[in-house]
């Protein structure tokens, strides 16, 4: 109903419009008096008529008070004879300033033609847009297979790998791609056969869409790209029609790129007994699995998907001769970061002198996505303080925006609750910084973020892999530093320690279940997840031990829980003064950078253990 109501709406439109012109000509036409001739011929007698102008049978006078009259003469006679005929002397007729006009063309338009033209011309304009409708639908119903591929101006809008910062490994496994697209010859006259599809997969953000961009930049060929979701529709066999089209046109434009992301779409494990073997799907996947198995030795199209899933795709579709060439993109590394945030600072305005280093080490985890917007938050800061230079404080600032939500400075908080949570973020920061082998205290702050009454920002100097039983021990023992902080400073502990216990619990289930790190238990894993291959998410946790072993664990959480307690315990009692000293550091200037943390430190004699 939708193309017809709009249909209707114009042809309203349009008769509205029309309306409004008449009622505009209407309106600027002046009162006329309507006269008889014998009426006329009277007045004319009486020496009332100053001027009369006759336009076909038409007759217009005007009086001598300057008012008009109009009449109708007969069509056969002249106007002088008529006017004798009603009685009008000669000498009374030369005293009126008689003149003939030609009837007007655009008047006989006007009053004639145009309002038998108006219904037509609104009935041909709305059966026109019908019409148009109804093409559409037949080209829609014809074009209903076609597969929609999007086409990047290779020249215009070109990507190399000097754009793309870090993934060393993964360009180096593409270069043979791109010398393939630019010199096949070479290739095949040694009878090697390049990778037909190449899989990109790795967290989101890490560049995989920008990465295939740029094997298509290198090799200047045109690059096809489409979402797996986009194959797939409601009715059976559209999605495989779509398939055998976008490689057709890949291979017309040979030598060529198809890009086809988020491939777990429709490439997930078939025969997990949902959606049956007729499921649209399916078959959208049987038909890529085709496609890939008619290529030519000597064709020039090469296929390359991505996805974060690579666990939950078809065995099918990574086997040699189709997807057999996988390429890993981690997340980047501080140097890898560092690089990352030049590329996205290149057309910002920023101060000389920015430690892109210091940055980069705050960043920890991002992917290559987080640093793109962690840079454009910097720049709507900058302009939001009307500022025309990006400083190294609103990037630092917009780190921690990323990482937990926007600054709540508008929050109302008494001062009671405000020394609470000095106490608390002091105690998290104090106990992370006695503890050998901890990460280094960043930051220390009360205002509110996101959901977060306030936060201690630490964050290690180097890129971790690994991680050991004491770090996490001393992780623990940091988490519960706020809750220690406040049972020994007021006698009682709130509920501003709830998600710090939360994470607490959790990460010593991990360290029992997952990472067999309980010395009673030893090294063994307990718990198998199950997971719903067509659905992609963990669903269930099998339990695969007994009671006993489940009170074994509970009673292994808690003991790691215990010893954190004592060792945040044992830290906070030992320097009370210095708690003291940081939460009324904190009261009154609300953050703590790391440099004013040390110095705040050095008059205790603690010093600071870190990794």
């Amino acid at each position: 109903m939708k193309p017809f109501a709009k249909n209707i709406f114009w042809a309203v439109v349009i008769l509205v419009v029309v309306s409004a012109i008449f009622a505009e000509f209407a309106g600027n036409t002046e009162k006329i008096q309507k006269l008889t001739l014998s009426e006329l011929s009277s007045k004319i007698e009486a020496g009332e008529v100053k001027k009369i102008s006759v336009s076909g049978n038409s007759i217009e006078a005007v009086l001598k008070d300057d008012t008009k009259a109009e009449t109708q003469k007969e069509g056969e006679a002249g106007l002088t004879q008529t006017l004798k005929n009603f009685g009008v002397s000669d000498e009374r007729l030369r005293a009126v300033e008689i003149s003939i006009m030609d009837e007007s063309g655009s008047k006989i338009f006007l009053t004639t033609v145009l309002p038998l033209l108006i219904p037509i011309l609104i009935m041909g304009v709305f059966l026109w847009f019908l019409f148009r409708q109804a093409k559409g639908g037949v080209n829609q119903a014809f074009s209903f297979g076609k597969s929609n591929m999007k086409l990047s101006n290779f020249k215009k809008d070109k990507t190399t790998f000097a754009d793309v910062a870090g993934l060393k490994e993964a360009k180096e496994e593409l270069i043979e791609v791109v010398d393939f697209l630019k010199n096949p010859k070479k290739f095949l006259d040694l009878g090697a056969r390049i990778p037909r599809g190449i899989l990109l997969f790795g967290p989101p953000g890490t560049g995989k869409t920008l990465l295939a961009r740029a094997v298509a930049g290198e090799a200047s060929v045109p690059f096809f790209s489409i979402s797996a979701s986009e194959f797939v529709e409601m009715f059976v066999g559209v999605g495989a029609s779509r398939t055998r089209d976008a490689f057709a046109v890949a291979k017309k434009a040979s030598p060529a790129i198809i890009f086809i992301d988020e491939i777990d779409a429709v490439g997930r494990q078939r025969g997990t007994g949902m959606g049956g073997g007729n499921d649209e799907r399916e078959q959208t996947l049987n038909q890529i699995l085709v496609e890939l198995d008619g290529f030519d030795r000597d064709t020039q199209v090469i296929v390359i998907a991505a996805t974060n899933r690579p666990d939950v795709l078809d065995p099918a579709l990574l086997r040699p001769g189709r997807f057999d060439r996988h390429v890993i993109l981690d997340l980047p590394d501080i140097n890898d970061r560092e690089d990352i945030l030049k590329i996205h600072s290149k057309d910002k305005p920023l101060v000389p002198g920015i430690d892109f280093k210091k940055i980069a080490q705050r960043t920890a985890g991002f992917s290559g996505a987080d640093l793109a917007n962690l840079m454009n938050e910097a720049a709507l800061m900058t302009a939001r303080k009307n500022k025309k230079i990006i400083e190294e404080r609103e990037i630092l600032d917009s780190v921690e925006k990323v990482i937990l939500g926007p600054e709540r400075k508008s929050r109302t908080i008494s001062a009671k609750e405000k020394e609470i949570t000095a106490y608390h973020e002091g105690g998290h920061a104090l106990v992370s910084a006695s503890l050998e082998g901890s990460d280094p205290v960043h930051k220390i702050s009360i205002i509110s973020r996101g959901l977060a009454g306030g936060y201690t920002l630490k964050l290690p100097d180097e890129d971790r892999h690994l991680k050991s039983r004491a770090q996490f021990l001393n992780d623990l023992a940091m988490m519960l530093g706020g809750f220690v902080s406040e049972k020994l400073t007021f006698g009682d502990v709130t509920t501003g320690a709830s998600n710090d216990l939360k994470e607490a619990t959790a990460l010593a289930r991990k360290l029992v279940t997952k990472y067999g790190m309980s010395e009673k238990l030893g090294p063994v894993t307990f718990g198998n997840t199950e997971e719903m291959i067509f659905l992609g998410r963990e669903m269930t946790t099998e339990k695969n031990y007994s009671e006993e072993i489940a009170r074994q664990i509970d009673g292994e959480v808690s003991k790691f829980i215990h010893g954190a307690y004592e060792t945040a315990t044992k830290v906070l009692t030992a320097n009370k003064k210095a708690l003291e000293k940081i939460a009324e550091t904190l009261i009154e200037k609300e953050t703590i950078e790391k440099e004013e943390f040390e110095e705040l430190l050095k008059p205790f004699k603690i010093k600071i253990l870190t990794a």
